[in-house]
């Protein structure tokens, strides 16, 4: 099913750069370093972008794509290189530049999001290019694959908590790791978001920006903090729009994921139980308890499906969270639990899973763009997986997991007894990959930029409010925060204030005052 190519990037051993070449890589600078001793990326810099009418059955007619080049290794430039896949609207009025957008995942294709939902955006185009992209390793650029080993991984990491013996769980782990190492092929050990900045900058001068003009939302929140620390020279307007964590460790991002989706639950249940057509019924307290035993049903006895494989509870905990990023889609999720209550057919909330059944793919050769239809179907969970686990520092040994998984256990399923187990799985999935990098967590700090404004929304499910006001504090003075009063996760879509306050920053430079909030908008989740 997957494209074959006719380049593959070359992956070449050489001895290391020493100190000064090093720091010029953690620092993120563009070209030869005036020292000589940083790497040339001047034939990078130099590119110019082709666009023509994107290719595919589903793409607006006006949505224009093309590739832009990177190096694989910016420490070894000349090892080989990878084609990421761009998409644009043209600017519709007296052309300023160009605006990135990057709606986050991490492991979320930008030309798909754009292809599908470009309504929202068009207000931008008064000044802009609205310009997006598959960043390595995802969709059409080079994409990862685990084959079998995201199932095998996922499977192994859930099962660990009641095994008498996890150390078999962690060598299972570990070979899974494996399996997406050999199934993504030379791209995977540079993916993360420190070489995804690297390669927005290229865009950036590539697209014929002075300044980087930017829209993150979710994990695009840690990118566009990532970039304003290694090319702070380079920043133009930028926006953070549901800020994720510079700081927490994967554990107790974990644990905060988990009780932001227990809450979102909750008010969906409570949604729910007003309408007759609940499948849980109309008692609230009620209601929770039976979704909790439905995943016990289910991870007990998984429903066979069309897709040759089962649905579990685990399954279905993931689906849930998806469909509660949104209120506008409490409906069709209510919709779709009911017939998997009623009727046994789980196709209805398998929509709502991320990614999908993985299959076994064969190595692929790296390097150029693939077709839409030839991305893996575990493209978005294994790239998830893969640049989580490349920005996180922290590998602990067999002998820590197993000394911490009970207290771990309990603090998440205290959290939630719904995503608990769910998010504990994720937290276990680095086992056996390499250490992640520390620059994330130790450089991306008080950086001297332009203004930048940062939204956090008070109900968001996957990115706590206080992510934002901490995150604030450590870009330093730069930030300017946007206090949203309402629900879902990010507000640029759903709340109408928010878009208005982001477009007037990003067209005008207009920048609301430090202190200043969006009041919840008017519930449109509709019963059926």
């Amino acid at each position: 099913m997957l494209l074959k190519l006719s380049t593959r990037p070359t992956i070449r051993r050489c001895a290391t750069t020493g100190a000064a070449g090093l720091a010029l890589l953690a620092a993120g600078l563009p070209s030869v370093a005036s020292n000589g001793t940083g790497p040339d990326l001047s034939r990078f810099y130099r590119q110019k972008i082709t666009w023509s009418g994107c290719k595919g059955d589903d793409m607006p007619k006006d949505l224009q794509c093309a590739k832009v080049t990177v190096p694989l290794d910016y420490a070894r430039p000349k090892g080989g290189t990878l084609d990421l896949a761009l998409a644009r609207y043209r600017a519709t009025g007296k052309k300023r530049g160009s605006v990135l957008l990057n709606f986050g995942g991490p492991g979320a294709g930008g030309i798909s999001e754009l292809a599908s939902g470009g309504n929202d955006f068009m207000g931008l185009t008064n000044g802009y290019d609205v310009v997006t992209f598959d960043p390595r390793g995802v969709g059409r650029s080079s994409p990862v694959s685990c084959g079998d080993g995201s199932d095998e991984a996922s499977a192994a990491a859930d099962e660990i908590t009641d095994t008498n013996d996890p150390r078999a769980v962690l060598r299972q782990l570990t070979k899974a790791a494996a399996q997406c190492a050999k199934h993504s092929g030379p791209v995977l050990p540079h993916i993360g978001t420190v070489n995804a900045s690297r390669d927005l900058d290229v865009m950036r001068q590539a697209l014929g920006d002075k300044k980087l003009n930017y829209l993150g939302f979710s994990y695009g929140t840690r990118l566009g903090a990532v970039y304003a620390a290694q090319f702070p020279k380079k920043v133009g307007r930028l926006v953070l729009d549901g800020v994720d964590t510079l700081t927490e460790p994967m554990s107790e991002q974990g644990v905060a994921g988990a009780e932001g989706q227990q809450t979102a639950l909750d008010d969906f249940i409570t949604w729910c139980t007003k309408d007759i057509a609940c499948p849980f019924g109309q008692d609230p307290r009620d209601a929770r308890q039976q979704v909790v035993q439905l995943v016990g049903s289910l991870d007990k006895d998984p429903l066979p499906t069309d897709f040759g494989r089962q649905f579990s509870g685990q399954d279905l905990v993931g689906a849930i969270g998806q469909a509660l990023y949104s209120r506008q889609l409490w409906p069709s999720l209510e919709r779709a639990i009911t017939e998997l209550v009623q009727d046994g057919d789980a196709r209805g909330v398998m929509g709502f899973a991320s990614g999908g059944a993985a299959l076994p793919f064969g190595q692929r050769a790296g390097g150029g763009l693939v077709d839409e239809n030839d991305v893996p179907l575990d493209n978005l969970p294994a790239a998830l997986m893969a640049i989580n686990c490349a920005d996180d520092p922290d590998r602990p040994g067999a002998d820590r997991i197993i000394k911490d998984l009970g207290r771990l256990r309990a603090e998440y399923e205290q959290a939630s007894p719904v995503f608990g187990r769910y998010r504990l799985t994720e937290l276990l999935m680095c086992y056996g990959r390499p250490k992640g990098t520390d620059f994330i967590r130790d450089q991306v700090r008080d950086v001297h930029t332009p203004k930048m404004l940062l939204v956090g929304t008070r109900g968001d499910p996957a990115t706590p409010y206080r992510w934002t006001v901490e995150t604030a504090k450590r870009l330093g003075s730069s930030a300017v925060v946007l206090d949203n009063k309402g629900e879902g996760h990010t507000g640029y879509a759903s709340s109408k204030c928010v878009h208005g306050k982001v477009d007037d920053f990003l067209l005008y430079g207009s920048l609301p005052p430090t202190g200043s909030s969006c009041g919840p908008e008017e519930d449109d989740a509709q019963a059926p």
